[in-house]
């Protein structure tokens, strides 16, 4: 099943929903992923990073919904 986002109309009595921001990371950031764990990010590129997890690399694309800065 999948959900597609509505049309707001503009006689609604409700607020449209909020867009979802979309977080930026640096080079060196310390992050934290929901599957992968700790880790360091080691390059940045316009729609993903590559992050050094330790035992691993691993590319994660955007919008980064299980990745977080520490």
């Amino acid at each position: 099943m999948t959900t597609s986002a509505r049309p707001h109309l503009a006689s609604s009595p409700f607020q449209p929903d909020p867009e979802p921001v979309i977080e930026q990371f640096e080079l060196d950031d310390t992050v934290s992923h929901d599957s992968h764990g700790l880790g360091r990010v080691i390059q940045v590129e316009p729609s993903a990073v590559l992050v050094d997890f330790g035992s691993h690399k691993v590319r994660v694309t955007s919008p980064f919904r299980k990745m977080f800065r520490l």
